[in-house]
């Protein structure tokens, strides 16, 4: 398993730079972390569906606190803390990030098409 070395967080372009034990790097905005936060209210509970984050496109990051040795809790601007950031789910958002950024804006577009409809009831 990889391990976090090192964060560098950017607050005027509101991006986190994680750095791993391997020599890799990603970067990662503060949205993609909001909308991808490993929170129970964000994840979902049990095995349902991922919650659909919205409008965090200026949300930025107040505070990185370390928890042990092993992942970060991120409090953001929005008031939302709760959540880890492991060092194994930032390896997975490394790995994933372009993935799951184009799932997201796809289910975005798709939520902003279906916000607008609205199903007509014929009541006799």
């Amino acid at each position: 398993m990889k391990h976090v070395t090192k964060v560098h967080y950017h607050s005027v372009s509101k991006n986190l730079d994680v750095f791993f034990d391997d020599d890799s790097q990603a970067t990662f905005s503060c949205e993609f972390l909001r909308v991808h936060s490993p929170s129970a209210e964000v994840q979902g509970h049990g095995s349902g569906p991922m919650k659909l984050v919205l409008n965090k496109q200026s949300v930025s990051i107040k505070n990185i606190v370390p928890v042990g040795h092993y992942a970060l809790r991120l409090d953001f601007d929005d008031a939302h803390n709760s959540g880890l950031f492991s060092w194994q789910y930032f390896t997975k958002l490394q790995e994933q990030q372009n993935r799951l950024w184009d799932e997201y804006l796809a289910r975005v577009a798709e939520h902003e098409q279906s916000k607008n409809s609205v199903p007509i009831k014929f009541i006799p």
